[in-house]
């Protein structure tokens, strides 16, 4: 690989990435009342995530309000700010084959300790996989929210599956439903639907009462 095509590749995940809808220096933060299904049982209580994005959830089960806290911090990391020289700048970038069928490209990301590996396409990122430990995991991106100052990922499936034999171990799909709340795009609803083990999985949950401000 060139020089030059390491150039294009770092060019093209930046822009990507750049192109991610977050919140902005005024997010406030904000409260909401939960519905969860998960397990096959109901539960509800309240949410909230301060101004400094740090998460609390209150319910009567621990189960349930840990599995929230978790799906809550994800959310945070992907609308949490992020400058590309500070998640990236010490990572490397190459092309990893040919454009595939949809027109993505593929690209390695080097010095990343999960061994990233990453399909671009539109400015984009419609593929990611890793390792972390003893899973390893690809989640395609399907379709998009446009905020009008970035995209959200709002259809996608993740398949898991065990490094050493690649054996597949867990699918889902996930449906996340956004809307804007005063400029600040927020989750109000996600589904989790698939298999784990041969074991059917399905899981939802909805926001509501949503009150900027925490």
């Amino acid at each position: 690989m060139t020089s030059t095509v390491s150039a294009n590749a770092r060019d093209l995940f930046k822009a990507a990435y750049e192109n991610r809808y977050t919140w902005d220096a005024t997010f406030p933060g904000y409260r909401a009342d939960f519905t969860l299904e998960l397990a096959g049982q109901c539960y509800t209580g309240q949410v909230q995530v301060t101004a400094d994005m740090q998460v609390t959830v209150q319910t009567s089960d621990p189960k349930a309000e840990e599995w929230l806290r978790n799906q809550l911090k994800d959310v945070v990391v992907h609308r949490k700010p992020s400058d590309f020289t500070t998640a990236h700048g010490d990572h490397s970038f190459e092309f990893d084959g040919e454009l595939d069928s949809t027109g993505a490209y593929p690209i390695t990301v080097g010095g990343d300790a999960m061994g990233s590996h990453y399909k671009v396409r539109d400015n984009q990122m419609v593929q990611v996989s890793r390792v972390m430990g003893r899973m390893a995991f690809t989640i395609n991106h399907l379709e998009k929210l446009d905020t009008g100052k970035g995209y959200i990922s709002t259809l996608y499936n993740a398949v898991f599956t065990n490094p050493k034999d690649g054996q597949v171990v867990r699918q889902v799909k996930f449906h996340d439903q956004y809307e804007a709340f005063e400029g600040q795009y927020l989750m109000t609803q996600q589904t989790v639907s698939g298999t784990e083990m041969g074991e059917k999985l399905y899981t939802e949950i909805k926001y509501r009462n949503i009150q900027l401000g925490a």
